[in-house]
Formats: structure tokens, sequence, C-alpha cells
């Protein structure tokens, strides 16, 4: 099968097993969403969703958590893991959300790389689910199945994400994102699948004979 072949087939099959896809970390707003995945690093979308609850009772918006002491934060998220730096995070881009977006956080991609705590993928993540602009965030479920669907070389998720622009339309980048992740945890996950095993790998590959080895995020 030709990669274009491949592109096209994959398109369809997480259509057609996730028409709808819904976003895994629950939230109400913008704000929310950006600390659910801010501490979603390192942790489960199940756990982080277990702690928002908590975190958002005592502050849900820029001013209030801004409000909270660092330590009280920390004592909510530290189930979440990396806990002091989260908290951190989290206390410094509510004061600038406060001071220089009017407690709005700015549908700005750069803006939002500039916050405390919030990298590329998050910034991705923010503006794809929460303000509807096209992107293709990378999480470590998306690069190893890129890797394993012949789509990206997988040198780092910087290339895998330039490569999955290039190879499906913009329009379908949003949906993509997060049918691809679906389909890693329920399907092509690192334990139950070596690029031999899924569907969609069987399908894109008959003839593998080896388990495809993938570089990590």
């Amino acid at each position: 099968m030709l990669k274009a072949e491949r592109v096209a087939y994959i398109q369809e099959k997480l259509a057609s097993l996730y028409p709808d896809p819904p976003i895994p970390l629950q939230h109400r707003d913008a704000f929310s969403l950006l600390i659910a995945v801010l501490l979603s690093a390192q942790c489960t979308d199940e756990r982080v969703n277990r702690i928002t609850p908590l975190l958002f009772a005592r502050a849900d918006t820029p001013a209030a958590m801004a409000e909270l002491p660092v330590a009280t934060i920390e004592a909510i998220v530290r189930p979440c893991g990396l806990a002091p730096q989260k908290a951190r995070a989290i206390a410094g881009l509510s004061r600038i959300l406060v001071e220089r977006y009017s407690g709005q956080v700015p549908a700005d991609m750069a803006a939002l790389e500039k916050l405390p705590g919030v990298g590329h993928k998050t910034a991705s993540v923010v503006m794809a689910q929460a303000f509807g602009v096209p992107a293709f965030p990378v999480d470590t479920h998306i690069h190893r199945l890129a890797q394993r669907w012949g789509l990206t070389s997988g040198k780092s998720v910087v290339q895998t994400e330039r490569d999955l622009k290039r190879l499906f339309p913009r329009s379908r980048w949003n949906a993509l994102h997060l049918q691809i992740i679906y389909y890693g945890r329920e399907h092509c996950s690192a334990r139950n699948c070596d690029g031999r095993s899924c569907e969609i790998c069987q399908t894109c590959f008959p003839a593998r004979k080896r388990p495809v080895l993938t570089r990590k995020a």
C-alpha cells in the first residue's frame, strides 16, 4: 500500500470508529482546559479528571487561582505528579492572565507558549479544542502510531507534527488528533501492538514480519 493509500485508509477507518471523538479532559472553558492539559503531562487523563474538580472547587478563574497559595495548589495536584513544578506554573500563568489578558486565555499560539509550564503541545491542544483553530498536537500515542503507520521517521515530535500536517488536510487535524489518541489507547497501544497486530497496522503493512521499533517522544 502506497503512503497516499495508507493516509486515505487511515482517515476513513478512524472516522468510522470515532465519528465524533470527545475531548478526554473534562473542562468547561479555555482556562479549565489549559490547566487540565498542563496537569496531564506524565499523568493519565483519568487521574486529571479526578483532580481538576477539587482544584476548581477552590478556584475556577485565573483571578481566583492567582489568589491561592502555591502550597495549596501543590497539595491538590500532587496525585498528578510533578506537583511543585505544575503548581508554580498554574499560579504563575494565572497571574499573567489576570495582569496581561484581563483574565482571559489568549487565542494565540505564541502568547500561550510564553505562559509558565505551557509548551507547544499544550498550546496546540488549547488552540484546537478550546478555540477550534486547526492544530495537530503530538503526544506519545500519536508519535508512536505515526511511526508504525509509516507516516514519519519519528526523529522528533516536531518532525512528526510537520509530517502529519503535510499528509492530512488542515480541516481534519483537530479530529484526527483525538481519533489517533483513542485508537492508540484501544487498539494500538505500546503493549498490545508492535506494528503487526491491530487492524490498521495489518491492513497498511500485511507483509510486515518484524516488530516496529519506535522512537520515544
